[in-house]
C-alpha cells in the first residue's frame, strides 16, 4: 500500500475565494427612484435624509407632532451625510452584538466599509472565533468529529501511515459533515451572526499527519471567507426590510450617491486533532 502525501486538500466549496462578482458584492448601482420603488427604500433613518441630504430633527419626521412647523431641515452634503449614516450604523449594530469577546467586531467592520475602500478584512478575534467554533463543536455531524473518527479507522498502524486508498474516506468526512458556521442561536447576540452568519466559501487542508506508536496527531487547516455585503434578494426580504440597520446597510452600498465598497472577510485556523488506537 502507498501513504497518502501532505499536505492533502480535504475540500473546496463550489463557490471559490475572492469572488467579487458575487451579487452581495454590487455597489453604487441603483439610483433613488430604484431603491425607493423596487426595494420600498423609503424611511431609511432616525438622523438624516440620504434622497434630500437634509437633517432630520423631532420637528422634520413625518410621525412628529411638530411636523413641518420650522420648515425643511439643515441640507448637508453628500459627504457629510454619509457621516451621519456610518455612526448611526455603528449605534445600531449594538443590538446584534450584546455580549462577549466578539462583540466589537461589527463596529470595526462597519469603519472598514466605511473607510477600507473595499480591501480585504481580517482579525484575530475572527480566526479565533472560527477555531473555538470548530473545536467547541462536539456534534456528531461536525467536520472535526468525522475527521476524528476517519482517520482512527483508517490508519495503518503497523505501517504508521495513512493509506492513499482511503483517501476518498477524509473527502466524504467533510462532504457529509455541517461547514462551520456562525448560525447558532447565540451568534444572533454574541456579534458573530451579524458580522459573518453563513459563510461563501471554505477551504480545508490536512497539513500533516503524524504517527507515534498508539497515537496519531493530525494539523487540519481552514480558510474560511465571507462577504460583507448585501444583494437585492436580502433587503427583499422582510426581516431585512423592516429593520433600520439593514436599509441604512443598504442604501450606504448601492445607492449611486454613496457606494461604498462591500469587502471580502478573511479568516483562518488551523486545528489539531488527535487520537488513539482503537
Amino acid at each position: 500500500m502507498v501513504a497518502l502525501q501532505f499536505p492533502f486538500t480535504l475540500f473546496r466549496t463550489q463557490k471559490w475565494m475572492d469572488d467579487y462578482g458575487a451579487r452581495d458584492m454590487r455597489y453604487g448601482d441603483l439610483t433613488e427612484e430604484q431603491l425607493k420603488t423596487d426595494y420600498h427604500l423609503i424611511d431609511i433613518s432616525a438622523r438624516v435624509n440620504p434622497y434630500t441630504l437634509t437633517k432630520i430633527t423631532p420637528f422634520h419626521q413625518p410621525q412628529s407632532m411638530f411636523y413641518g412647523s420650522r420648515g425643511v431641515g439643515e441640507k448637508i452634503t453628500p459627504q457629510v451625510c454619509a457621516g451621519i449614516l456610518f455612526d448611526e450604523f455603528r449605534h445600531l449594530s449594538q443590538f446584534f452584538s450584546v455580549y462577549g469577546p466578539y462583540r466589537h467586531l461589527i463596529g470595526q467592520m462597519i469603519t472598514h466599509m466605511q473607510n477600507g475602500n473595499g480591501s480585504p478584512f481580517s482579525s484575530m478575534l475572527l480566526d479565533r472565533a472560527l477555531k473555538e467554533h470548530i473545536v467547541n463543536d462536539r456534534t456528531e455531524n461536525s467536520t472535526f468529529a468525522r475527521l476524528k473518527e476517519v482517520i482512527s479507522k483508517n490508519i495503518d498502524w503497523d505501517n504508521k501511515y495513512y493509506p492513499v486508498s482511503e483517501k476518498g474516506g477524509l473527502k466524504r468526512a467533510i462532504t457529509d459533515s455541517k461547514l462551520p458556521k456562525f448560525d447558532r442561536f447565540k451568534d444572533n447576540f454574541n456579534g458573530m451572526g451579524i458580522t459573518v452568519h453563513d459563510t461563501w466559501a471554505t477551504y480545508i487542508t490536512m497539513k500533516s499527519l503524524k504517527i507515534n506508536s498508539n497515537h496519531y496527531r493530525a494539523m487540519v487547516n481552514y480558510k474560511v471567507q465571507d462577504h460583507f455585503g448585501l444583494d437585492v434578494d436580502d433587503i427583499s426580504k422582510l426581516r431585512f426590510n423592516q429593520l433600520r440597520f439593514f436599509r441604512i446597510w443598504f442604501v450606504l452600498q448601492r445607492y449611486n450617491r454613496f457606494g461604498f465598497k462591500p469587502f471580502m472577510t478573511n479568516m483562518e485556523a488551523t486545528i489539531e486533532v488527535t487520537g488513539d488506537r482503537q
